[in-house]
């Protein structure tokens, strides 16, 4: 499963997959418990794709994060979220030495062990496999015959907005004047 198929709820712990749309949500299931729920617009939503942990050099993508975490405990699980935050934070030293210790907080360090824990649980740390098939997908297509080719754009016809005239209430009339 890709990462970016799985989303974290603003309020709600854990994390989810989204499996259908509704009218004005979308439905998604708990990787812990398999309840669905319906989110929506107003809750905040993020993939797991688009979070990274900030370091001294340069943000590090949280599944880069998930792999170091795997090297480290053998695909096995990491340490309990609910543990001391000393023992957090010389646990994420050890993964990521070099994260900004000012801008990582210890709730996001217990956030990225749940979420690693959660998705170990569920078998779905093969984030190796999907960056190896994504690369040999872009590196297998097909290469045009006639590369040099500009691309055919097709146009639509667009005709001016009709000027529409000022309804009100009454009918309008004109009148009459005796000049020419």
């Amino acid at each position: 499963m890709k990462l970016s198929e799985i989303i974290a709820v603003q309020g709600m712990s854990g994390l989810y997959k989204t499996v259908a749309q509704a009218k004005n949500s979308v439905i998604v299931e708990s990787l812990i418990d398999k309840k669905r729920t319906p989110v929506y617009a107003s809750q905040r939503v993020n993939s797991l794709e688009a979070i990274s942990v900030f370091c001294q050099d340069k943000d590090i993508p949280l599944a880069d994060v998930f792999k170091k975490i795997a090297e480290k405990e053998n695909k096995g699980p990491a340490l309990d979220h609910k543990s001391s935050e000393a023992d957090m934070l010389k646990y994420f030293g050890e993964v990521l030495p070099d994260f900004d210790k000012e801008r990582v907080h210890t709730s996001d360090i217990r956030k990225m062990l749940m979420w690693y824990n959660i998705l170990q649980k569920n078998n779905m740390l093969d984030i190796e496999e999907e960056v190896a098939t994504e690369g040999e997908d872009k590196a297998a297509l097909p290469v045009a015959e006639n590369a040099s080719a500009k691309p055919v754009k097709h146009q639509q016809k667009q005709s001016a907005p009709k000027p529409q005239k000022a309804r009100t209430g009454q009918k309008q009339t004109v009148r009459k004047t005796g000049v020419a």
